[in-house]
């Protein structure tokens, strides 16, 4: 149930909870120290009567009377009691019952007031000793004094103070409730915009500068998300139109090929070279889905299938063979320098080796030459592939290994059948390795280069014999 309480609320009742306890302990500070003035105010005036008392008794002769004397000290002092007391015979009281023993006993102090009630009342009496003459023991002064007054004010100031301790608890409350909800305003803002973000607007974004410190890390966290978002969404687009115009070429080369044999009766011959033909574009189709499958995978991140021990330098030259006669129909030659030891699949590293070699020789120039450059450095291992061209536009280069992208759509290759998507798989790869795949292109030089960062990669000079070139 707390779980469903508003941060408004809860904040309006920590800030209630707070102002409540700090007023109504200024208000219990208050009234303790009005109490302790006025036990003050009782002990001065107590004090002084006791004074004017010893005076007066002091200043009697033997047989004087204290009675009239006394009784003229009372008579502008309403509320004020006396007793003399010599041993415990009493002298002299102004009303008889007020004095007990609790209040005259050895347990209240001489100098500090003393309270008890009676009939009703509340007293605070104080005692003293005075030298009376001719007489034989000293006598003990008990005067007292009603509170009734002083009772009197303190409970109209506790009313007071309670019912300003209400007003300004509740006064708080409004104030905390205000404060918080202003203060939650940039939230309320950030869902809004939120709320407004969808499939076909993520270009919304949260206001960073024109909310508060504490939300602004909040704010900047939820922009980057929504930009990662928009870009990744953006891709997906590109990748769904790209998809579907790959797939529309084979298919419909299947459905004219199709059309055109059905439209009228043919040789056996000439159905059997359609059927080859057709067959091939499902070749292509089937590998244009196998890859897709593979790229699936590799995006919700994969184990690799089997992990082993591999020269780089002797999966390039494997591939050296394969590609032999691509190479010399277009005079160009393979070269490699280097070696390095890595741990991963070998069958996923040598297609991401094959596809760049493969992008090497369908773009490099007619009697240049592709080289491989193996280097291991710093507990990395690093393969570049470097082939003679065009150029690349820089702003080409980061999207080079997106999927279908080709640098130039109008310009096809008639020597592959490639649909765009073996830079794709070669990055994939490589992110399943714990690696990496760059790309530079100068002046006509186009570097691809794979990093393994696996351990064998920094023993591999150490580990079993080099293999031999």
């Amino acid at each position: 149930m707390l779980g469903r309480i508003s941060l408004t609320a809860r904040l309006t009742a920590l800030y209630t909870l707070v102002s409540a306890v700090v007023l109504v302990g200024l208000g219990a500070l208050v009234v303790m120290a009005t109490e302790r003035h006025f036990v003050e105010l009782d002990r001065d005036f107590l004090k002084d009567k006791i004074a004017l008392i010893q005076k007066i008794v002091q200043a009697s002769g033997p047989g004087a009377p204290l009675v009239p004397q006394l009784s003229g000290v009372l008579a502008s002092h309403q509320g004020l009691f006396i007793e003399l007391r010599q041993g415990e015979q009493v002298v002299f009281a102004t009303r008889e019952g007020v004095f007990p023993p609790s209040a005259v006993g050895a347990a209240a102090a001489p100098d500090q007031p003393t309270d008890w009630r009676v009939g009703g009342q509340t007293l605070r009496g104080m005692r003293a000793l005075v030298e009376a003459p001719a007489a034989q023991t000293p006598l003990q002064i008990l005067v007292a004094l009603d509170t009734a007054h002083h009772a009197h004010f303190m409970h109209k100031l506790v009313q007071t103070l309670a019912l300003y301790l209400l007003a300004a608890i509740s006064l708080s409350g409004l104030l905390g409730w205000w404060a918080a909800r202003n203060g939650l305003s940039p939230l309320r803002t950030m869902k809004e915009r939120a709320q407004a973000v969808t499939g076909q607007r993520l270009d919304q974004r949260m206001p960073v500068e024109t909310v508060p410190v504490e939300f602004a890390e909040l704010a900047q966290s939820l922009n980057t998300m929504l930009e990662r978002l928009q870009a990744d969404f953006a891709r997906l687009q590109d990748f769904s139109s790209d998809l579907a115009h790959e797939l529309r070429t084979p298919i419909n080369n299947l459905l004219t090929q199709t059309q055109v044999s059905l439209a009228q009766k043919r040789e056996a011959s000439v159905y059997q070279d359609i059927l080859a033909s057709n067959a091939e574009e499902f070749q292509r189709l089937a590998r244009m889905v196998s890859d897709m499958l593979f790229l699936a995978k590799t995006a919700h991140g994969i184990e690799l299938p089997h992990p082993e021990a591999i020269w780089l330098d002797q999966e390039a030259r494997a591939l050296f063979d394969f590609y032999d006669a691509v190479a010399d129909d277009k005079g160009i030659r393979l070269s490699i320098t280097g070696q390095a030891r890595v741990m991963g699949d070998r069958l996923m590293i040598r297609r991401a080796i094959g596809n760049l070699l493969s992008n090497a020789l369908r773009h490099s120039t007619a009697d240049a030459e592709v080289t491989v450059t193996i280097e291991e450095q710093d507990g990395t291992a690093t393969l570049c592939l470097n082939n003679r061209g065009e150029t690349i536009a820089p702003e080409a280069l980061p999207r080079l290994f997106d999927r279908f992208f080709r640098v130039d759509r109008s310009r096809s290759h008639p020597d592959s059948d490639g649909a765009g998507l073996g830079l794709s798989i070669t990055k994939a790869i490589m992110l399943a390795h714990g690696g990496e795949v760059s790309v530079t292109s100068v002046d006509g030089l186009t570097s691809f280069c794979l990093v393994f960062r696996s351990p064998l990669a920094a023993q591999g000079a150490a580990i079993g014999d080099a293999p031999n070139g």
